[in-house]
């Protein structure tokens, strides 16, 4: 009895599954053919949430072979009547006739099954088994033949992944003038995306970021006012995102899936705003939400306990908010909590000096980067209070927190930051994890990702894309 791909749990502590591969004789010449479009390596995510046997590989490449070259017969049988099926239903982009796949493996057109996505299965298996490969591969599988191109450029594979709970979190990062740029964690491979086309004012001026579903949002400010560029991981291109109903700068963001929220901030008059709007990603629209209790800017949003919180900020240009703000969306309502963050009052800097508070959520548990202390600290949701786990590995009060990253990926905290490491010069940009799991301050040191060379020595925008 063959294992189904969809019964497959990526995890360690499972028992390798035990697979019959017809056309094993082919395998050599499958590897040689791929070696130039598909990683042949076992892809495992930052969390580890995402594992793929080698021996699960070695058949997807026998299946890619035969897709390539028609080679009849390679793949056949590879997955019994019991593999449950995904249906796939409609695959097209930019008002293209779509490719209408029927269960059965063929085309609404009559097309035979030999046109399918993959030689000897039906479309909703060949795509359930694409969903699972890494997102680093799709680039090259579209290239593979325009059905490929179609399915890939469809998005679709995105929303299937969702259903599966396959999640891969790169790192999107600017520094310095230099162009936005994606890390893969996993392949420890950068990629650098195509430059903004705005103008020179918004290239110059103080931005915000933010991710959301498949989509990368900068906020800023062009010569004609507010502007938002949308970076879309399925076009690969950077276009014009609609306004918010009330435009505005520092304000407190977080998304979760395909919506996002923003909160307070400044309007072009410099106002303080109370007010917040939601985002859909899959329908490019902005939603007016109830206002918050209190005005305020240069304060930080996230998702907890699929609940939105604001924390921090400044209610006007002198005075500093310590209470926070929790927004329930099924009912529409903020609730107010005191003494939610005190350490906007830490240091010897006035709040209008530092930096948002740099927060992160892991497994639904709130940490923070103390900007004046250099210390990670965890929040208690019962007893509304800190404590220290963890030191920094960098010197956050050296800026008062600006150009530092402090973000979560998958199950661990992330730093970005700048400073030597291992005897390098200046002018690097470090990334650093931590697995809280792990142990508090006495545990694991920091895991140093990646070193970033000529990226001077200020983060200016980071986010954490995952799907």
């Amino acid at each position: 009895m063959f294992c189904t791909f969809s019964q497959m749990v990526f995890r360690d502590s499972l028992k390798k599954p035990k697979m019959k591969v017809e056309g094993a004789e082919h395998e050599s010449q499958v590897m040689a053919c791929l070696q130039g479009h598909v990683s042949l390596q076992p892809t495992v995510s930052f969390n580890h949430n995402l594992r793929i046997l080698q021996d699960d590989w070695h058949i997807f490449t026998h299946i890619l072979l035969a897709s390539k070259t028609n080679m009849k017969g390679v793949g056949q049988g590879l997955l019994d009547k019991e593999v449950r099926a995904l249906t796939f239903g409609y695959i097209g982009q930019n008002g293209k006739e779509p490719i209408i796949v029927a269960r059965s493996g063929e085309n609404h057109d009559r097309q035979s099954s030999d046109n399918s996505l993959l030689p000897g299965l039906n479309d909703d298996i060949a795509v359930d088994i694409v969903a699972r490969s890494s997102r680093s591969d799709y680039p090259n599988l579209a290239h593979l033949n325009r059905k490929f191109r179609s399915l890939i450029g469809s998005g679709y594979l995105y929303k299937l992944r969702r259903q599966l709970v396959i999640i891969e979190h790169w790192v999107y990062l600017a520094c310095n003038m230099m162009p936005w740029e994606a890390f893969d964690p996993v392949r420890q491979k950068w990629m650098r995306l195509p430059r903004i086309p705005c103008d020179d004012c918004f290239t110059s001026a103080d931005k915000e970021s933010l991710a959301v579903g498949t989509e990368l949002l900068v906020f800023g400010r062009e010569l004609s006012g507010f502007a938002i560029w949308m970076y879309s991981l399925i076009t690969h291109d950077w276009s014009r995102c609609p306004l918010m109903n009330l435009p505005r700068c520092l304000f407190g963001s977080s998304s979760l899936g395909e919506i996002a929220i923003v909160a307070g901030g400044s309007d072009k008059n410099g106002n303080v705003l109370k007010s917040a709007e939601l985002y859909n990603s899959e329908l490019g629209t902005w939603q007016t939400l109830p206002d918050m209790n209190f005005p305020r800017k240069l304060c930080s949003g996230f998702f907890m306990d699929g609940k939105f919180y604001v924390i921090g900020g400044m209610s006007s240009h002198t005075d500093c908010l310590t209470c926070g703000e929790e927004y329930n969306i099924e009912t529409r309502s903020w609730r107010r909590i005191e003494n939610m963050y005190p350490g906007c009052n830490a240091g010897t800097f006035h709040p209008a000096m530092c930096s948002p508070p740099l927060v992160a959520v892991v497994n639904n548990q709130l940490y923070s980067a103390d900007q004046a202390t250099n210390e990670v600290k965890k929040y208690d949701k019962v007893n509304n209070s800190w404590s220290v786990v963890k030191r920094l590995p960098v010197r956050a009060d050296s800026s008062n927190g600006w150009g530092l990253a402090f973000k979560a990926c998958g199950n661990s905290l992330l730093v970005i930051g700048a400073g030597g490491h291992g005897g390098r010069a200046d002018g690097v940009i470090v990334l650093r994890s931590w697995d809280p799991e792990e142990g508090n301050s006495d545990g694991p040191e920091w895991n140093v990702l990646a070193v970033k060379e000529r990226a001077g020595a200020f983060v200016y925008n980071c986010a954490v894309m995952g799907c």
